[in-house]
């Protein structure tokens, strides 16, 4: 049998941990970025093979390898100011002093999953494009044994979308075109 608990956390309930969080990126504000890597992913393997782990925690709790990926991956070059946000959003797993401490049985790691939760919907957006292009690499790579860039699925994005407009254009017939004589 299995339960569904649902969690609303207030403005007073983020504000709280947003606090956590800016607490633990001023704690590894003068750490190397390898060094909160390496704690995110200790945090991460430890719970994924304990097996007292609740399992919404080990859930959430791999939703923090895609950002600990998306750093070291070469192929994915983030800019200077996404590198910040990531490893900022990694802080909250350098320092163990967070909300629950995490020796408590079940809810120990319950702060870990709800800030996991937080800093994933701040990244949606970074982390859809990274999956996305992971899962393009992939495919394309299977297929022609090459390797592939962030630029080659970049060139293969703006082709799709162009490919698309194009699409949408002709499924409205040449006449709906708009051209420089269309305003008459």
């Amino acid at each position: 049998m299995s339960l569904e608990i649902t969690l609303s956390l207030d403005d007073q309930d983020l504000e709280h941990f947003r606090k956590a969080m800016e607490a633990a990126q001023e704690r590894a504000s003068g750490a190397p970025e390898a060094d909160v890597t390496a704690k995110a992913q200790e945090t991460l393997d430890k719970v994924s093979e304990d097996a007292r782990a609740p399992q919404f925690v080990k859930a959430k709790l791999a939703q923090l390898q895609s950002l600990i990926t998306m750093l070291n991956d070469s192929d994915w070059p983030l800019g200077p100011e996404e590198r910040t946000d990531v490893v900022s959003a990694l802080a909250y797993f350098y320092d163990p002093k967070d909300i629950i401490d995490d020796s408590v049985p079940v809810l120990g790691l319950l702060d870990d999953a709800i800030m996991i939760e937080l800093v994933t919907r701040e990244m949606r957006n970074e982390i859809q494009a990274y999956e996305d292009f992971c899962t393009y690499r992939t495919r394309e790579e299977a297929k022609g044994g090459r390797d592939i860039s962030r630029e080659d699925w970049l060139s293969s994005k703006r082709k799709e979308l162009m490919d698309g407009m194009r699409n949408r254009m002709n499924s409205r017939g040449r006449g709906s075109r708009f051209t420089r004589f269309s305003f008459r």
